[in-house]
């Protein structure tokens, strides 16, 4: 895995499902300090996962870049601290 980072997402929004364009991925459920411990999850030949934590339906879309999800916005950005 070395060499490329796995995309984190989040739902703050409280959707039923996101479409993704990775099938690796981490959830971290909402923000802090709403999260979840960021579970590590693989669709493997699926093109669905849910998450065990938060019960988010991921779905596989390859359409979409890795930094991209549908609904937009639950991309997760770690915020560091100044």
């Amino acid at each position: 895995m070395a060499g490329h980072s796995i995309p984190h997402f989040q739902n703050d929004g409280g959707h039923r499902s996101i479409e993704i364009g990775v099938k690796e991925f981490m959830c971290v459920g909402a923000s802090v300090p709403y999260d979840h411990p960021h579970v590590f999850l693989d669709m493997g030949d699926d093109n669905e996962k849910v998450c065990p934590y938060c019960s988010t339906l991921y779905r596989y879309n390859p359409a979409l870049k890795a930094s991209q999800t549908d609904p937009a916005g639950c991309t997760f950005t770690n915020q560091v601290a100044a």
